[in-house]
């Protein structure tokens, strides 16, 4: 059986619709909540909730997919995404009264969690069940370079929707294209597995791998630096250039890094991103706008694949589905801290964030050299 057969197309762009049309809210909502007069801490608790609420559902996920049928699951956690996308929507409505800012967090904790049960469940269970099991591995990678493009893609084109067209047709877009993933989703056939009879309601089976705690903080600080960022210079032309990046790094990873040092691309990763951040603090030059997110694109994306790859190998057999959840909670909590961080606390000062940003590069990249590696090699399983 091929990978690339018509389920797994289907499940993969589904993947990277779904993740579009979360991160399509990721650059303009902030735009759109200052444009009403809300403080910067407002801005960074909208934000920053969100990462929190992918958490929600966890320890009773495994129960849900093995009581009811997966696909169906997944189906009902899109539609969740859906409705809140409906609700901000209605909330911008022009005779819509404005209600208190905890009334829109609340609304983006939920749409987190819903996002996260919907993203967990693809990564974990869909998508490996479209593949034999020898297949596994590269359906896991392949899954996540899609969703990881969406980081890029999803911005880009809110961005220039909201600047032509408004913040409203936005959400009504980034609402079609959820209805779009639910839609691919819908029409894979599974095959139907009977519930086990041992099932406990609340595990950490399927969403986090205790064993990868170290992994999982230093995959987290590191997307920090990439949500700091975002919060301070993320406009169209470096989001493009994000995507930019991530495509270089996928052909590096295909070409330079395949006989490489294991540690190798973590390090590139880093210092690249480091470069980056010194080239925009020391440096004016317009050509600085254009390296810099292609320098942080490469980066994070090399960086991202290693993780993902490193969390699979950490675990058992029975945990792959296990370790991809915990790597997709570690990415995703990781932006939104940094977005917390640079909206709510540091209210956007690009100096501040820059210098936070290579502090937190050369944190990563002693605390990854002399600890997390080593320790990484002596508890990987595979």
């Amino acid at each position: 059986m091929k990978l690339w057969h018509r389920g797994f197309w289907s499940l993969s762009i589904a993947n990277m619709l779904l993740a579009i049309s979360v991160y399509m809210l990721l650059p303009i909502i902030p735009i759109q909540m200052m444009s009403e007069g809300n403080s910067p801490m407002g801005v960074g608790l909208s934000m920053g909730i969100f990462g929190l609420g992918i958490f929600a559902f966890g320890c009773f996920i495994s129960y849900w997919i093995q009581r009811y049928r997966r696909n169906h699951v997944c189906e009902l956690a899109i539609i969740g995404v859906i409705g809140t996308i409906a609700v901000l929507y209605y909330l911008d409505a022009p005779d819509t009264m404005m209600l208190p800012l905890p009334v829109h967090v609340l609304v983006r904790f939920m749409q987190g969690a819903f996002y996260g049960l919907a993203q967990i469940i693809l990564l974990s269970t869909l998508i490996n069940e479209m593949c034999e099991s020898a297949q596994r591995t590269e359906a896991d990678y392949a899954a996540t370079w899609f969703s990881r493009f969406a980081l890029s893609l999803g911005p880009v084109l809110a961005l220039l929707i909201n600047q032509y067209i408004g913040f409203g047709v936005t959400l009504l877009i980034a609402g079609a294209v959820a209805i779009l993933a639910l839609l691919l989703i819908h029409f894979v056939k599974f095959p139907f597995r009977a519930p086990d009879d041992t099932m406990r309601r609340i595990t950490l089976d399927r969403f986090f791998l205790p064993q990868g705690a170290w992994l999982f903080l230093n995959l987290m600080l590191m997307t920090t630096i990439v949500g700091l960022l975002l919060s301070a210079i993320g406009d169209e032309r470096f989001y493009g250039l994000l995507m930019l990046g991530f495509l270089f790094a996928l052909v590096a990873e295909r070409f330079a890094f395949i006989n490489a040092e294991l540690k190798s691309e973590t390090i590139t990763g880093l210092i690249m991103i480091g470069a980056a951040v010194l080239l925009m603090l020391t440096r004016e030059m317009p050509v600085v706008d254009l390296i810099a997110p292609v320098f942080i694109g490469f980066g994070i994306g090399i960086i991202g694949s290693r993780f993902q790859m490193f969390f699979i190998k950490l675990a058992d057999h029975c945990q792959r589905g296990t370790s991809q959840s915990t790597y997709f909670l570690a990415w995703e909590s990781g932006i939104s801290v940094g977005l917390y961080v640079g909206y709510g606390l540091l209210q956007s000062d690009i100096h501040t964030i820059l210098w936070l940003s290579l502090a937190l590069v050369v944190f990563n990249l002693v605390f990854y050299n002399f600890f997390v590696h080593n320790w990484y090699l002596q508890h990987k399983n595979r």
